[in-house]
């Protein structure tokens, strides 16, 4: 099928600027500020780009802040969410843009945000700190809509490069409407874990999951044989890899399935450059790979290297090669419900491919055009993205 663009051409621009629009099923954005900045923005222009986005953050943040200040709780709750998808979005643009280091204060923007937010949620948001290997993430808990004295959990577990709201906006708000409570964090190589603490990805996605659901249990009002945890992105990776080895959880969603994240990484590779990776010669690898690179290029490498902690190009692109399922899918016990959105960009078919490993429990959820949910984590449809998720894990917990 081909790609019909709504927006931009280029796809950077095309996938943030829906993405930020389809935040606004459950208030994450403000419709029509979202629709006027693609007409201030030139395609490809990375500088205007994110200039845009970052004043409209400061906009939406000053409106928070003002509606604050004046009792205007539910008002400033919505404005701080528009605040962070605003300076989230801005992320994406601003290595390509005049002043990468501009990165980190926007970061903090969001974050803040993010924070100011949790007390105006109703019930509030709980920031939680989970032990994990002789420090702590950074957690906070969702408390959902039930009246049992042991409810359902949901770990939502991100990307490799989602925010926090993103967590609210794909699984918080749908499964506390639900009843479901629901339990995220900043893992090895996300968010506050990143920037602040210093800790980058890992393959092994199980030494991190393990230590959430340990705290989970802690916790009175979680029953424990209804723990169920979702991935989205890349998350669609580290959630199976972790099912495979920790069996405490019911069930399992990955948004889409990710078998090897490597494909997305050096299924770009020209053969030269492909040969000098299998060969292990890094210096003439990063030589030939930086050269050869346009500036976007660049911003796009420089992007998706931070989270893994490496400075040499060559040093990345051996690690991602050790995320892969292939040896370990066959290991997962509980039910998996799989997305399958029509037209997804980084890893096309391995929905299916990790669908076809599997021995568990299964089922491949579909999107496509006419559902207005292709594209790589339904950025368009959240509320059908909902209802066929949690549906599903309504029903798959019923047997539990």
């Amino acid at each position: 099928m081909t790609l019909q663009h709504y927006l931009f051409q280029d796809r950077t621009f095309e996938i943030i600027f829906l993405t930020s629009l389809g935040r606004a099923y459950h208030s994450g954005a403000n419709v029509g500020k979202v629709l006027y900045l693609t007409r201030q923005v030139k395609d490809g222009d990375f500088e205007g780009a994110f200039v845009a986005f970052k004043e409209a953050g400061d906009e939406a943040r000053t409106q928070a802040q003002e509606s604050l200040a004046g009792g205007h709780r539910e008002s400033a709750r919505q404005a701080y969410l528009w605040a962070q998808n605003f300076y989230d979005s801005a992320t994406y643009f601003v290595d390509g843009s005049r002043d990468p280091s501009r990165f980190l204060p926007t970061w903090e923007a969001l974050y803040d945000c993010w924070l100011k937010s949790l007390s105006l949620f109703d019930p509030p948001i709980e920031p939680v700190s989970i032990p994990y290997e002789g420090t702590t993430l950074h957690g906070f808990y969702m408390r959902g809509k039930h009246k049992e004295r042991r409810g359902p959990l949901l770990i939502l577990a991100n990307g490799s490069d989602g925010s926090l709201l993103d967590m609210w906006l794909w699984g918080g708000a749908g499964g506390t409407a639900r009843g479901y409570d629901c339990l995220t964090f900043d893992g090895p190589g996300q968010g506050y874990a990143l920037w602040k603490q210093k800790l980058y990805f890992r393959p092994d996605w199980e030494k991190v999951i393990t230590p959430v659901v340990d705290f989970a249990l802690s916790r009175p009002e979680v029953d424990p044989k209804r723990i169920a945890v979702q991935g989205i992105s890349q998350g669609g990776y580290w959630v199976p890899r972790a099912l495979a080895f920790e069996r405490r959880i019911a069930a399992g969603i990955a948004d889409p399935g990710v078998v090897d994240v490597s494909t997305s990484w050096t299924g770009i590779l020209p053969k030269p450059l492909l040969q000098l990776l299998k060969a292990g010669r890094k210096e003439e690898f990063d030589t030939y790979l930086l050269k050869a690179a346009t500036p976007t290029d660049r911003a796009t490498l420089n992007f998706r290297m931070r989270p893994f902690g490496f400075s040499s190009p060559f040093d990345t692109y051996k690690a991602v090669t050790g995320y892969n399922l292939h040896e370990v899918a066959r290991q997962i016990r509980c039910p998996l419900l799989i997305t399958s959105p029509v037209n997804e960009a980084y890893w096309p078919g391995q929905s299916k491919q990790l669908y076809d490993l599997l021995v568990c429990p299964k089922k491949l959820a579909e999107f496509s055009v006419e559902d207005g949910a292709d594209l790589h984590c339904e950025p368009k449809s959240t509320g059908i993205r909902d209802l066929r998720v949690f549906n599903w894990l309504d029903e798959t917990l019923k047997q539990v």
